[in-house]
């Protein structure tokens, strides 16, 4: 192996024992060791700003914006009384319902944008019955990305499987995904009520309380809520259409902020972008550095040649492999990088001898989605969350998360290697 691939493992080791230890901002550790990669020259600059997705940055600051204008209508409040008054105020009920519709949600939009808005809605919901928002968070985040994983617009792993295999349309990431997705969503609720029952009790009285509140009276300005209900609404909209008409999710997002930003004026448009993220959006560019290092010097195409290597063309063995690699790799590094070289390893196995590369796609997808379920750091919905926790006084720290996570991620990953089993390789 290559010194400079030496220096890049070392690197990206050391820096992810740092932020799982937790000793310094997770931030600032992964800035650093993305500034480290470059002055070490083992990616130039000009390598590691191609490697940063500007897309998902662009999609995340662009619906920051909108829900953070959208925010200060008590819009989420007011969906936060209405939501606990439909569970009659039982936050186990709560739990079990917003649950669902984030799943839905992260089916239909992705799973970003899904938490962007659902995340301030539990938020008020917490503080009125008094409960840890901790454990909603975290079923937040699992359900989004079980939810994402069911469409070719849910997730960024999907998109690009999409992109590459014109095959594989719409109607065949719902047909071949939604029925496992599903499934795996309706054991897990169960799992979520079971692990946080004793966590989440409130009493007779806050319940009755919050089945006093009036949920129209905590709309405080109608006026700026049409304007960013209009825009939210365009917004969504333009995410189901912008592959026909060729525009990034990213373009989207930041057309809808700052359209609203000019309905609202001036004097909002500070007050908006210190609503942004700004800590989570620079953990993300580190972490697009570090991993370019891994690609940039070889490490992670060599690591997938020699496991599909060890497959010998055996469609099940290769999709199992393909399956489970995918999602213990998702658990612990940034997705879209892996994908983006599975994807041309896949295709070049078909030219080596195996015909039917279906099961195989499938794998990949469902262990990239899932896999992200594994850590804190498996998905960018969970750093969002992990953010905006962190931001209202709740940190969700790393070990925490994966104690619940990454024996659930097993589970669904379980229940997804007999789903490709027994529909496409019997």
């Amino acid at each position: 192996m290559e010194q400079q691939a030496i220096w890049a493992i070392v690197i990206f080791l050391v820096t992810y024992g740092m932020i799982i230890a937790e000793k310094i901002h997770r931030t600032i550790v992964a800035m650093l060791g993305a500034v480290i990669i470059v002055v070490f020259g083992i990616v130039d600059q000009e390598s590691a700003l191609h490697h940063i997705d500007f897309n998902t940055l662009g999609l995340l600051v662009g619906m920051m914006i909108i829900v953070g204008i959208t925010a200060e209508t008590g819009f989420f409040k007011y969906l936060a009384v209405l939501a606990a008054k439909k569970a009659k105020g039982d936050p186990v009920r709560i739990m079990a319902l917003l649950s669902l519709i984030t799943a839905g949600g992260s089916a239909l939009l992705d799973n970003v944008t899904t938490v962007l808005l659902m995340v301030p809605i539990l938020f008020s919901i917490t503080r009125q019955l008094q409960v840890p928002p901790v454990p909603f968070l975290i079923t937040q985040i699992i359900a989004c990305n079980i939810g994402g994983t069911a469409t070719l617009i849910g997730d960024p792993p999907n998109i690009m499987i999409g992109s590459a295999v014109k095959e594989l349309t719409f109607m065949a990431f719902i047909n071949n995904l939604a029925p496992i997705a599903a499934l795996i969503m309706a054991v897990h609720i169960p799992l979520f009520i079971w692990l946080f029952r004793n966590k989440i009790r409130t009493t007779d009285e806050l319940k009755a309380n919050v089945m006093k509140l009036d949920e129209k009276e905590l709309i405080e300005d109608r006026k700026l809520l049409v304007k960013s209900l209009s825009v939210l609404g365009l917004t969504i909209v333009g995410f189901f259409l912008h592959q026909l008409v060729h525009l990034e999710s990213a373009t989207v997002a930041l057309a809808g902020a700052f359209l609203l930003l000019l309905l609202t004026g001036e004097h909002g448009m500070e007050e908006a972008f210190a609503k942004v993220e700004w800590t989570t959006i620079f953990f993300f560019v580190g972490l697009f550095v570090l991993v370019s290092g891994l690609v940039e010097t070889g490490v992670i195409a060599e690591l997938a040649a020699q496991a599909i290597e060890l497959t010998g063309g055996d469609p099940v063995f290769t999709s199992m492999l393909i399956l489970w690699l995918s999602a213990i790799a998702s658990a612990f590094l940034d997705n879209i990088p892996f994908v983006a070289t599975m994807i041309p390893m896949i295709q070049e196995m078909g030219q080596l001898g195996i015909a039917d590369l279906e099961p195989l796609w499938w794998s990949l997808a469902l262990g990239a989605c899932l896999g992200g379920n594994g850590s804190l750091i498996g998905a960018s919905a969970n750093l969002i969350v992990a953010g905006m926790s962190g931001k209202e006084g709740h940190p969700i720290t790393f070990m925490h998360y994966l104690k619940i996570g990454f024996p659930l991620m097993l589970l669904s990953v379980a229940m997804a290697s007999a789903y490709i089993y027994l529909r496409y390789l019997i």
